[in-house]
């Protein structure tokens, strides 16, 4: 068979995905290990046997609902093409927003302490280490595989710079930070989003705490308090339907400034506070009460 037979074989099997061409695409250059200009360029060119079953069985797995970033064993995310397995969670889009809006916050050249919680394959830490170069960028992870994954991605990004704990939130690191990002678990266990779509295949601990899906936000505003410089930053990604909970979470915590900001699809994504810089330095609206607004 040639390369357009099985290009088009794979995207009528894995059709109707809107993406089935795409990632047909996707799995041919995996197999094949070659570009997608390759496969434009050589429409007509036979494929060997065992390249062929290679894809088929890709293909299978993938009919079957695997992620293709598991598939082939990559994502990519910022800038950046990173490498990742079942042990970690899958980066997304709307995680990139999360890196906008700290690097909204960090002055271009200042040597800020950075920490990040929840790594996974280290996606937020590398993009913003990448983008701020001077500052010290912390990350941890309570899984010892996904500590290692992304101590091996910064290594193949050159940015060892980045240091990495393996250890739950912020117990693993010391002294103060100018800001702490963190997208962790948000997903009640109960919701039936974890049943689908991804989401079966990925660790059940970067998505869901418990039953309590803001658990663990809390738990992470709480450490921050002790962490975090007078007047730095707590930026926490959560679902969409969270908004006013964390909200709530960080005002009644002590932080001000409190807002939510929207992702690229206009949903309720990140949540910001500020730690007071003095015990005065508060903002008007958040003088009136500590309650869900």
């Amino acid at each position: 068979m040639t390369i357009k037979a099985l290009q088009q074989c794979a995207q009528s099997k894995l059709a109707p995905d809107p993406s089935a061409r795409l990632e047909a695409e996707i799995l041919l250059c995996h197999a094949l290990e070659v570009s997608r200009s390759f496969l434009f360029a050589n429409p007509e060119l036979e494929v060997p046997l065992k390249r062929r079953a290679d894809f088929m069985h890709l293909l299978q797995r993938r009919m079957q609902g695997e992620p293709i970033a598991y598939l082939v064993g990559k994502r990519a995310f910022w800038t950046l093409d990173l490498k990742v397995t079942p042990d970690v969670l899958i980066p997304r889009p709307e995680t990139e927003r999360l890196v906008e809006l700290a690097l909204e916050k960090i002055p271009p050249g200042s040597n800020w302490r950075i920490a990040d919680l929840g790594t996974g394959s280290g996606a937020i830490a590398l993009a913003i280490a990448s983008e701020r170069p001077s500052c010290q960028v912390h990350a941890t992870d309570i899984s010892e595989p996904a500590f290692t994954l992304a101590c091996e991605n910064a290594r193949l990004h050159g940015l060892a710079r980045v240091h990495f704990h393996c250890g739950s939130w912020l117990q693993p690191l010391s002294g103060q930070f100018h800001l702490i990002v963190s997208n962790p678990p948000y997903v009640d266990q109960n919701d039936p989003h974890m049943q689908q779509g991804d989401c079966r295949f990925e660790p059940a601990l970067a998505l869901s705490p418990g039953i309590d899906g803001m658990s663990a936000i809390r738990e992470i505003v709480k450490e921050s308090l002790h962490k975090l410089h007078a007047g730095g930053w707590l930026l926490v990604e959560h679902g969409y339907e969270q908004a006013q909970g964390v909200r709530s979470i960080l005002r009644q915590a002590g932080f001000v400034f409190v807002s939510t900001q929207q992702d690229l699809a206009g949903l309720d994504r990140v949540c910001i506070g500020q730690l007071p810089k003095t015990k005065t330095d508060q903002h008007p609206a958040d003088l009136l009460v500590k309650a869900p607004v």
